[in-house]
């Protein structure tokens, strides 16, 4: 029996981790890949306080160590399910049931894939959500990155230094990316920004061929003669396990209060997996420390 469970081994759970072991819980982190969350396919992490230019794989590896020193544990399973008892919880997994009398959600979110002709026929044959991972086998050729954040531009303006020619293709005129990222990009020789259009079909049989995108305003169908396409259109909350268990929004993200505190006492939420404005991963941290304090509180009021 666990003070507490983390379920996820992003910032968000490996820093609940390390402040669950700091308030004396003992602390089992359940991971189902690899620790570090989205953050390790970042080549550079340039906006976390006092670690400028360091690498997402890096800041990921660090946490992960400190969370081990302090002592947390760390289970490599993928969490199937959640129940809720009186006076405790079972956390479902595919290698057994785990008991805890808290539990901290930080599964994290996946990537939302394009939603056009092609596209999940031709995934992982030129199509890709990643670009640091696939980027390299598309040197010296034309790619292509779909949206219009923060990691569309970050795919982008890493694409560019690999490939020949990078387009970013967005539905809207306007961007949600960080202002600095959009003006690099467009300093970019090799880099061409096109709007309002949207995804219409990837072209291949076996690999992909080339890319149709249609303007939004006026229909008409253009052709991109690119070997890979990028989506970074947003995230799907990884909250499946748990939506007959906590209260979700329309979107699927679990509903907290200030205090990451969920629609289930003693059931917390933290990092991407909240229904909140801002998901970096410095309010990642920021949930995972409060998520840890207030199962902290709530178990010495038992």
């Amino acid at each position: 029996m666990y003070d507490t469970i983390i379920i996820g081994g992003g910032p968000a759970g490996l820093t609940a981790a390390i402040y669950a072991r700091r308030a004396g819980l003992s602390a089992l982190v359940c991971e189902a890949a690899v620790c570090g969350g989205q953050i390790i396919n970042s080549p550079e992490v340039d906006n976390y306080p006092a670690r400028p230019h360091v690498s997402g794989w890096q800041l990921a590896a660090d946490l992960q160590a400190q969370a081990e020193e302090f002592g947390a544990e760390i289970k490599y399973c993928a969490v199937t399910g959640l129940s809720v008892g009186e006076n405790s919880k079972t956390v479902h997994t595919a290698s057994g049931d785990i008991e805890g009398r808290t539990v901290i959600i930080a599964a994290g979110a996946d990537h939302r894939m394009l939603d056009c002709e092609g596209a999940a026929r031709l995934y992982t044959k030129g199509v890709s959500v990643c670009a640091t991972c696939d980027g390299a086998f598309f040197r010296g050729r034309e790619t292509c990155v779909v949206g219009g954040g923060n990691t569309a531009f970050e795919d982008a303006l890493y694409l560019s230094g690999l490939a020949s020619k990078v387009y970013l293709v967005n539905r809207r005129s306007v961007f949600r990316a960080e202002p600095k990222l959009v003006e690099a990009l467009r300093a970019r020789e090799n880099v061409e920004i096109l709007t309002p259009y949207l995804a219409h079909r990837v072209l291949g049989e076996s690999r992909v061929e080339g890319f149709e995108i249609k303007n939004a305003d006026s229909g008409e169908i253009v052709f991109l003669p690119v070997s890979g396409v990028f989506a970074a259109i947003g995230m799907v909350p990884a909250t499946e396990a748990f939506r007959c268990v906590v209260q979700l929004d329309a979107a699927g993200y679990i509903i907290t209060d200030n205090e990451c505190r969920t629609s289930v006492p003693g059931v917390f939420a933290a990092g991407d997996v909240r229904a909140k404005s801002l998901r970096q991963l410095v309010t990642a941290a920021s949930d995972g420390a409060i998520a840890a304090s207030q199962a902290a509180s709530y178990l010495s009021t038992l």
